[in-house]
């Protein structure tokens, strides 16, 4: 049987990075393993669905370069249609099936009716030991049930579990996991609306999709004695997926599970692209508009409870894919560590081409107006890669590539510039318009020279000419900047220098 896995996320609203990750472990252990990676829409509470977030889910999963081979939208398949809202007639005639194989009923039961059950008793189940006192098709006449169907009475159909029976499955991560079904309750399968639960919509999508494993979060294990028994009920066990569930994701500091609350309250991305919801309340920012490359989340979360055996940390997706294996997945959660991400982000910008960068780069350039060519925004990169954390840095804290100092180092300043100084800054501004070529090297000696002639010392000149650059003692080597930002503007920032100079110098002696 072939390797088919699926993402079946619910477009509830804005995909959460724990969502990413599951997304990810499937996709790797379907292109480890030779196989299939399909996206599945599970929308069938139709009252939680949100507008966009489909959308939103595909778009993300492009950004990381997740790209299905089957699934809703232009991916295609033959197992269609991919959206669970699409096959409502598939679930209906399932449903039906299960209940004349005897294990499913009609429940008649009215929500107020379920709801003065709970009043009245502590814990109420609707299960084995409640369901013959209930309004259903296990205890109504026949003629009844009929009746109450054909005049169209609204009912739901429910899973009936039977009691004193243990229910085994081989989970890939977790080994041997036991339930009873004494405990289990008899879940809804297919709802008053028409519309199936999860639990009836999973399982024949996975069966009819030909699913091999199903890679999803622990929160659903719990519902897997309910998938197993109807997996069962309809006689599918020979081809039923095996299950993997992964770890939960934690928060950074604390206990309990990364929520979406917590990108606010830790100040970082939760989500892979930034989601406006109706209220700033449910509107977060993303890994993408925080500056984040795709490889490095990427990495980062697979590193997010899995490990490689070795003492590796930088894979790219096709690295990953070879040393992917779910045997590797940890059974306890993973903290979540946005210093690690930052790091990871920081790797793979160190690591990337500068044309790349560039084009990275050329949407947050073009956003403040900076226009300049794409092999300036590759000689941008060169020399500030090593000393950003995100791609806005680029342009944020090395906005003195783009435009004129706005502001100086004013305490550096005031300590270098003496009485004197600006004649010497005039100078090497004559030597920067006469230096030929106009090259680093070049004009690093030149300047070394002008220095030894003038009986100087290196520190009292360069600071001064990184002041002049940049404003700041930090970022790039001076000679690289005055280059890559070109005579003409190294000249005119040598005048705007010796302009806050003199001020500085003039305040201090009217002080």
């Amino acid at each position: 049987m072939s390797v088919r896995v699926r993402f079946a996320p619910s477009p509830t609203g804005a995909l959460h990075i724990g969502g990413v990750r599951t997304a990810l472990y499937n996709y790797l252990f379907a292109k480890q393993q030779g196989g299939t990676f399909i996206l599945r829409i599970e929308d069938t509470d139709q009252n939680r669905y949100v507008p966009g977030a489909e959308a939103y889910i595909i778009e993300s999963l492009k950004w990381l370069g997740l790209t299905p081979d089957e699934g809703v939208g232009d991916f295609g398949g033959t197992f269609g249609p991919y959206r669970q809202s699409d096959r409502k007639d598939i679930y209906h005639k399932y449903a039906l099936e299960l209940v004349e194989r005897g294990h499913a009923y009609y429940a008649f039961d009215t929500p107020e009716e379920l709801e003065q059950r709970r009043q009245e008793t502590d814990n109420f189940t609707y299960h084995f030991a409640t369901r013959n006192g209930l309004s259903n098709s296990l205890v109504l006449p026949q003629d009844e049930v009929h009746a109450r169907l054909n005049s169209g009475a609204p009912y739901v159909i429910r899973l009936k579990v039977e009691p004193d029976q243990e229910i085994h499955i081989r989970d890939l991560i977790r080994g041997d996991v036991r339930f009873q079904s004494s405990e289990l309750d008899d879940k809804v399968l297919l709802k008053a609306d028409g519309m199936p639960t999860y639990h009836l919509a999973n399982i024949v999508d996975d069966h009819l999709m030909q699913i091999s494993h199903v890679i999803r979060g622990e929160e659903w294990l719990p519902s897997t004695a309910h998938h197993v028994l109807l997996y069962r009920g309809f006689g599918w066990e020979d081809t039923m997926p095996q299950f993997a569930h992964l770890p939960l994701i934690l928060k950074p500091v604390g206990n309990g599970k990364l929520s979406k609350r917590d990108g606010a309250k830790f100040g970082m991305p939760v989500f892979p692209l930034s989601w406006e919801g109706e209220t700033a309340d449910d509107s977060f920012t993303g890994f993408r508009e925080t500056g984040f490359l795709p490889e490095a989340v990427l990495n980062f979360l697979a590193l997010l409870g899995w490990h490689p055996g070795d003492d590796r940390e930088l894979f790219n997706l096709d690295e990953l894919i070879d040393a992917f294996s779910v045997e590797h997945i940890s059974k306890g959660g993973a903290r979540f560590d946005y210093e690690k991400a930052k790091w990871f982000n920081q790797k793979y910008i160190q690591a990337a081409e500068n044309d790349i960068l560039a084009s990275h780069i050329r949407p947050l350039a073009d956003e403040k107006g900076y226009r300049v060519s794409d092999a300036y925004l590759a000689t941008v990169a060169g020399l500030m890669k090593e000393r950003v954390t995100f791609l806005p840095d680029f342009v944020e804290k090395g906005y003195y590539l783009f435009e004129p100092v706005l502001d100086y180092d004013l305490d550096m300043l005031q300590k270098k510039w003496q009485d004197g100084t600006a004649q010497v800054v005039r100078e090497l501004k004559t030597l920067v318009a006469e230096a030929m070529p106009y090259e680093s090297a070049s004009l690093e000696q030149a300047v070394k020279t002008f220095i030894q002639e003038k009986g100087l010392k290196p520190g009292d000149v360069l600071p001064l000419l990184r002041l002049a650059l940049a404003g700041t003692m930090q970022g790039p080597a001076v000679f690289d900047m005055a280059v890559a930002l070109g005579r003409d503007e190294f000249a005119g920032r040598l005048d705007l220098l010796v302009q806050q100079g003199e001020k500085l110098l003039s305040s201090a002696v009217g002080s």
